[in-house]
């Protein structure tokens, strides 16, 4: 494997337990059985393999050495015994390090905690910042010890564990899976192989058949599949497997029904762009929170959830002291009330405690909703009305009496080079063509706009034998109408000129195309407003430089590579003073619904900027807007996860300017940039 794969794209071993019982075929020799095997990882290139992590759920038998205490809702805990589990309202947990080692001056400042101060030693700081210790603290997730401070982990925290390359629970006996096959692989460990390192879609290759274990489970968790054997009956075997299995219909990404389970499982409202079941999008998975110390510690949302129950803790708290003739501080108001308090003071105790309890909740269900999510790939969500069977597939030969001579090295390089396919020297092979890596990158990204019911997904793109058009791609409109586009490549290094795209355009209007798509890393300013040659709508479609790139990274579709930035919409204003005012209505978008170019509105904006003195060479920011369709501090707030002057904000969120003096070079240049990070640029005579 090293040989093939080359032994740098060694990606790992895994020992994997095969059955839970055997008879092993060398009892005779008296040497050990054997109830393990071995799985060995190799990938085209390491450094740009597709993993997706494997995960199983946390067993308590197994951590409960680790986590040994029990936490209930109003704080309380106790170290857990034998037969003891947690009830409804109780959590496991453990006391993990708050420390690291290394001082700093800022990270390791000494920290105030229920009347102790706790002093770091000189080399070790806190693991966050001060104000993350401060919010796992006012987060009940603080325990001190004898002379530190420790952090409680819940075991819910990460209600899954990682599995490593010890696979334990692979096991298969005589009455947990059907053997049709000698040497038939178990479809579990056969499974997590898929679905760890490929995703729906996507092709798998097992050049040894035997039963079709490979072919049965890609067939399930919706892969592509080629199988190969010498054997027939192997074949045999395999496809009766294949058309009498019955399997689960998982719920599409790219469905209807799927994205009502998405916005159920997330909270967002569904997308209502058109869906194609392209199962390439994915299924629906369910999902794991990743509560973690840094997510707490920069959680901000704590500060303000503790502010509010502080004005309703603390009066309640004095109202306790004052009745009960008390000094109690927070962490030291008892449980239960005590005997002999008056009902003054039980009331408040009560009502002190009920409060106590929902702040804990609501700073429970904010840490929750801002923790990570981690996918758990083999558990999407099922349909459990509809079966899915296997699709229509054949079963191909080659013929048995095929003979492949051999011959001297020379002698065939001599002849590969007559033939002119005499192969390069690896260490000088050609880049990759240009064109082809565009569209290739095409087919699977699509071209977006601002809105994702705008974005033109391609059900196939062809090469086109034009002069000027490299291909044709085909997608849907709003109503399931195939429509055709002609595709035009700009130059890889260089700008696409307005006489070179309008000749393009009357090609594609000679060929009775319904769209020209003019591809090109940067556009000439004066094809800014060449959106239309007769009936044929014209998209400038600028490519990501991350194009340039392509042969290092992986063709996800997932990029926004190819993106159609409309003409941006502007007024200059003057002032009373002779001054001068900008203002932004909004850019022009295709709309691949109807197919007409339609004025869109300031939401496909995310920021604007201004050089109020353009020296046509370099753009320099003089003022800087922020748009948005939503409320941008309480978005950028939520993002940070911090505070911001809010005020200070509010005067950058504007569609307008502020006066500026007249330009000394006669131009000024306003750059719009949109939710996809692409710009375009536009300069104005004053």
């Amino acid at each position: 494997m090293d040989e093939v794969f080359g032994e740098d794209n060694f990606c790992g071993q895994i020992s994997y337990l095969k059955t839970s019982a055997v008879s092993s075929p060398n009892a005779k020799l008296n040497v050990i059985a054997s109830v393990s095997d071995y799985i060995l990882w190799f990938a085209k290139s390491r450094a740009a393999v597709k993993y997706r992590p494997p995960l199983q759920d946390k067993i308590l038998d197994e951590d409960g050495s680790v986590y040994s205490s029990i936490r209930s809702a109003d704080g309380s805990h106790r170290k857990i015994t034998r037969d003891d589990r947690p009830a409804d309202n109780e959590r496991l947990f453990m006391l993990d390090n708050l420390t690291s080692t290394g001082w700093s001056d800022r990270l390791s400042a000494p920290i105030d905690f229920e009347g102790r101060t706790f002093q770091l030693a000189k080399n070790l700081h806190w693991k966050t910042h001060p104000d993350g210790v401060k919010r796992l603290v006012k987060a009940n997730r603080v325990q001190p010890s004898t002379a530190s401070l420790r952090y409680v982990r819940y075991f819910d925290d990460f209600r899954v564990t990682p599995i490593v390359n010890y696979w334990r629970d692979t096991g298969t006996g005589s009455f947990t899976e059907d053997k049709v096959y000698v040497v038939q692989s178990g479809t579990k460990a056969v499974a997590r192989c898929i679905l760890m390192a490929t995703d729906p879609g996507d092709l798998v290759l097992d050049p040894t058949c035997g039963s079709g274990t490979t072919a049965t489970v890609a067939e399930q968790w919706g892969r592509r599949w080629i199988t190969i054997d010498t054997s027939r009956v192997a074949l045999a075997l395999a496809r009766t497997r294949l058309m009498s299995a019955r399997y689960p219909y998982y719920l599409l990404a790219d469905s209807v029904e799927g994205r009502a389970q998405e916005g159920k499982v997330t909270g967002k409202l569904p997308s209502d762009a058109p869906t194609g079941n392209d199962i390439r999008q994915g299924f629906v998975y369910e999902r794991a929170p990743h509560i973690t110390l840094k997510s707490i510690a920069n959680n901000s949302q704590i500060d303000d959830i503790w502010d509010k129950w502080h004005a309703v803790l603390e009066p309640l708290r004095a109202e306790l002291n004052a009745a009960a003739g008390s000094v109690f501080e927070e962490w030291q108001v008892p449980r239960e009330a005590k005997t002999g308090w008056s009902a003054k003071a039980s009331s408040a105790h009560a009502k002190w405690w009920e409060a106590r309890i929902a702040r804990q909740q609501e700073i429970d269900a904010s840490i929750a909703k801002a923790a990570d999510v981690e996918l758990l790939y083999d558990r999407p969500y099922e349909d459990k009305n509809r079966v899915r069977v296997a699709g229509p597939f054949t079963v191909e030969s080659l013929s048995p009496h095929r003979i492949v001579t051999s011959r001297d090295d020379s002698l065939g390089d001599a002849i590969t080079a007559g033939e002119g396919t005499l192969q390069p020297d690896p260490g000088n092979v050609p880049e990759a063509d240009f064109g082809a890596i565009v569209l290739d990158n095409l087919r699977t990204a699509g071209v977006h706009q601002k809105d994702k019911a705008d974005t033109i997904k391609f059900n196939s793109v062809e090469p086109w034998p034009g002069k000027w058009l490299a291909a044709e791609g085909r997608y849907a409109d709003g109503e399931g109408r195939e429509r055709r586009a002609g595709i035009f490549i700009g130059p890889e290094f260089g700008t696409l000129k307005r006489s070179q795209i309008t000749a393009a355009a009357r090609e594609a209007s000679d060929a009775r195309f319904d769209t020209l798509i003019a591809c090109a890393f940067n556009f000439e300013a004066q094809a800014s407003d060449l959106d239309r040659l007769g009936p044929l709508k014209i998209l400038k479609a600028r490519m990501n430089p991350d194009l340039h790139m392509a042969d290092d990274l992986k063709n996800t579709g997932k990029g926004n590579l190819f993106v159609v930035f409309g003409e941006p919409d502007i007024d200059l204003l003057d002032t009373p003073e002779g001054e001068i005012r900008v203002r932004v209505n909004g850019v022009d978008v295709f709309d691949p619904s109807t197919g007409d170019i339609r004025s869109d509105g300031k939401d496909g904006i995310a920021a604007w900027f201004i050089d109020t003195d353009y020296n046509e060479e370099s753009f320099f920011v003089r003022h800087a807007y922020f748009l948005g369709a939503n409320d941008p501090y309480k978005s950028l707030k939520t993002a940070l996860r911090a505070e911001i002057d809010e005020e200070a904000w509010a005067s950058l969120y504007s569609d307008i300017s502020r006066p500026f003096a007249r330009p000394t070079t006669g131009r000024i240049a306003v750059k719009v940039i949109n939710h996809f990070g692409d710009e375009v640029l536009k300069v104005f005579g004053v």
